[in-house]
């Protein structure tokens, strides 16, 4: 079992204390994670704080060719990034190749370029005598809170723009998957100066102590919204930036127009991939009554089609859930259900080792229903039907989360009307778990607020400065 170590101003710093980091394909312990508290929490903090003099006034040019150095280091070791990943969360490979590993490339290549292009005002004379600019500074040090659902994506897409805009960074990967951001804080060493980026391991605590420092001056966070209220809570006292991607509860709407079979199988890929463990997850699937049924038992046989399995498994089209808490929470919506609902197939656990749940369908759900309510974060798929746009809309939004939704239907004026009444950051059209480094990525109401991906993420990790000249 491997021992790993904090990366803090570009060195390996170990801790006394440490926690195991378990595979969730068999249920044993990988390797012993740093367990960090005050001590490791104040060097890394100061390390980023001490890199900020100098990194905030380094050119465009040459944090966009770090980035760039970066990215092609990672994808020279490709093989190697998807071997931890999967080690470290059960992913098929090629999951963790096609899906993770080549779009960070991309995320990093697409921040390398938009640091040489900063939005600015030009500047003027609105006052007599007077000119006028405004300037785009970076924020300070950004302590970033990422989970275990993707783990190198997610990191990247915290790092990158607050790199890219001219912040350092304090990096708290999930307590159970910190291998890839530690093996991408060693590459991004040879190309950064120390105290740029920093990977500090541990657990809640250990992410309240780094929320909390004084020196830090943002705090972002991708995950529950049960953290994000508490991490507003804390941060509202200090006055401290904040950009929260939170849970979300994806509607999906199907009108009665669609390719019943075409429509199901997109459906059923986008709810079961990676194990249903993304916040845009297609789990919440609402149905026109006129193919209620039909598309509901498409879903059912595409559901019996799809298999889970461990990375060795290359007939597996997604992994376990990410750990124990995970998977007794999932199985807890499913034993909690009301007697209306009906498990059309799965519900279960499947085998002794590792945390697999099957592919899962339940019909007859309510809006009031808890499985409908809170986000799933599990290979679950609910079906509900509607009769009209109006109700189908009322249903979409009838949850308290607003991250994304998807619209089905050949009709081009109802998919607008619809993808516009939605609650949501994010309207797809005839599609659904699509993603571009161009297009920002964000939520609304209990989903929180900020963007991650495209040039709205160099905003949230800037600040707006008006300087003004006497002539």
């Amino acid at each position: 079992m491997i021992t790993l170590a904090n990366h803090i101003a570009g060195e390996a710093v170990g801790t006394a204390a440490t926690s195991e980091v378990v595979d969730p394909s068999t249920g044993r312990p990988l390797a012993l994670a740093p367990l960090s508290r005050g001590r490791e929490v104040e060097a890394a903090v100061s390390a980023a704080a001490k890199a900020f003099g100098t990194w905030r006034t380094s050119t465009p040019a040459e944090r966009s060719l770090a980035l760039l150095r970066i990215a092609q280091a990672l994808e020279d070791h490709a093989e190697e990034f998807a071997d931890l990943e999967c080690r470290n969360t059960g992913k098929p490979r090629r999951t963790a190749v096609a899906d993770e590993v080549e779009p960070v490339v991309d995320q990093l290549r697409f921040f390398a370029g938009a640091a040489r292009l900063p939005e600015g005002k030009a500047a003027g004379e609105y006052l007599g005598d007077h000119t006028s600019s405004v300037r785009r500074e970076p924020v300070g040090v950004c302590a970033q809170l990422v989970p275990w659902n993707f783990p190198l994506m997610m990191a990247v897409w915290k790092c990158a723009p607050a790199i890219a805009a001219g912040n350092t960074v304090v990096l708290k990967p999930a307590e159970s998957t910190p291998m890839t951001a530690l093996r991408l804080a060693e590459l991004a060493a040879e190309f950064l100066p120390p105290g740029v980026l920093n990977v500090v391991c541990g657990d809640r605590d250990t992410g309240r102590e780094l929320a909390a420092h004084p020196e830090v001056d943002l705090v972002a966070l991708t995950g529950s919204t049960r953290a994000g209220r508490e991490l507003a809570s804390s941060a509202g006292r200090a006055l401290k930036r904040l950009h929260l991607e939170l849970g979300g509860n994806s509607p999906v709407i199907v009108f009665d127009d669609v390719d019943v079979q075409a429509v199901a199988a997109a459906i059923a890929d986008a709810a079961f991939f990676n194990a249903g463990q993304d916040c845009v997850a297609a789990s919440r699937v609402l149905v026109h009554e006129g193919v209620y049924r039909e598309l509901a038992d498409a879903l059912v046989e595409r559901a019996r089609g799809t298999r889970t399995g461990p990375p060795s498994d290359a007939g597996a089209y997604y992994g376990p859930l990410n750990n124990a808490d995970q998977l007794a929470r999932v199985s807890g919506l499913i034993e909690r259900l009301p007697g209306h609902a009906t498990v059309r197939t799965g519900g279960h656990r499947i085998g002794e080792q590792g945390y697999f749940f099957a592919p899962t369908v339940v019909t007859g759900v309510r809006q009031s229903d808890e499985i409908v309510q809170e986000e799933i974060f599990g290979p679950v798929i609910t079906v509900q039907p509607f009769a009209g746009a109006d109700e189908a809309m009322a249903l979409a939004n009838g949850v308290p989360q607003g991250l994304a939704g998807s619209v089905w239907t050949r009709d081009l004026a109802t998919a607008n009307r619809v993808a516009a009444g939605l609650d949501v950051g994010c309207a797809w059209i005839n599609t659904h778990l699509c993603f571009t480094a161009e297009m920002p990525h964000g939520g609304c109401k209990e989903s929180g607020y900020g963007r991650d991906l495209s040039a709205y993420a160099l905003d949230d990790y800037t600040r707006v400065k008006h300087v003004m000249t006497a002539l």
